[in-house]
């Protein structure tokens, strides 16, 4: 199985695909979620792994955007704890320590540490795990990464402080990705789709009553401009359902009321 990530062995990403696939798979890197869809459509990987929220961050918007551009099926869902630890180069202390890199959301996710640390300064940069494996590349004394246990575990770095986002029950949602429409219509229980209102008044809730009639479990709902319409809005939604045919019979009905409705992916919920 070639599976490509945001990442690099280490990262979070690098959790879940072995996490969902096992870890007999060909991983594939790549350093931004735009280089993902082309290694889809170039058969360069058969899935790609992509995180979609965060429950302190929230959604992570652009890839929601990447996945709508670039018709990509949804297939899978994976629920991650998330767990950011400070490393550094064995035998620093964090006295020692005068810099601390990693990814916006990690950093973000774990400011109140550093309260207690005025003399660190936090700097943003492209992946988690890329930070730890500089570190150990190039002998950075002085400086720390944010990142996972695997991340150390692998560049033989020391965990300084283990733990240390702000809000301990911290998880991040990732979505497993192809650019086949196939469906699995055996074991799905959950969807996602996109769609667009009229301007009509009470227009979603029209749609969202239709969801509660054909008793559909709406998880979530995240709305996002019509870039080529000023001040329109696209509604991304998932929902959980008991029976395929409920669902079926509640996107036939949804379509006849609403400008633009799409399935992003059927799939299986994931526990969280």
């Amino acid at each position: 199985m070639k599976v490509a990530i945001q990442g690099i062995k280490g990262s979070f990403h690098h959790i879940v695909a072995e996490a969902y696939f096992g870890k007999n798979i060909d991983l594939i890197e790549c350093l931004s979620f735009s280089e993902l869809p082309n290694l889809l459509y170039t058969n360069k990987a058969e899935v790609v792994i992509m995180a979609i929220e965060n429950t302190i961050a929230g959604a992570i918007l652009p890839n929601y955007a990447l996945i709508d551009e670039h018709q990509l099926n949804i297939c899978g869902e994976f629920h991650l704890p998330i767990q950011h630890n400070l490393m550094v180069l064995n035998g620093q202390k964090i006295e020692d320590i005068k810099e601390v890199y990693s990814h916006p959301m990690a950093l973000l996710q774990c400011h109140k540490f550093f309260k207690d640390y005025p003399h660190i300064k936090l700097i943003e940069d492209k992946d988690t795990a890329s930070v730890a494996k500089r570190i150990r590349d190039n002998n950075l004394k002085g400086i720390g990464a944010i990142a996972s246990e695997l991340a150390a575990e692998t560049y033989d770095l020391t965990i300084l402080a283990s733990a240390i986002q702000t809000i301990k029950e911290n998880a991040t949602r990732f979505f497993i990705l192809t650019n086949s429409e196939a469906k699995n219509l055996v074991s799905a229980n959950k969807a996602s789709i996109k769609f667009i209102t009229s301007d009509d008044t009470g227009s979603l809730a029209q749609i969202l009553t239709i969801l509660a009639k054909h008793h559909l479990n709406l998880s979530k709902i995240q709305s996002m401009p019509v870039i080529e319409t000023p001040w329109k809005y696209a509604f991304f939604a998932d929902f959980i359902f008991n029976s395929y045919a409920d669902y079926y019979n509640a996107m036939n009905e949804i379509k006849d009321k609403v400008e633009m409705l799409k399935v992003l992916g059927e799939y299986t919920k994931s526990k969280r």
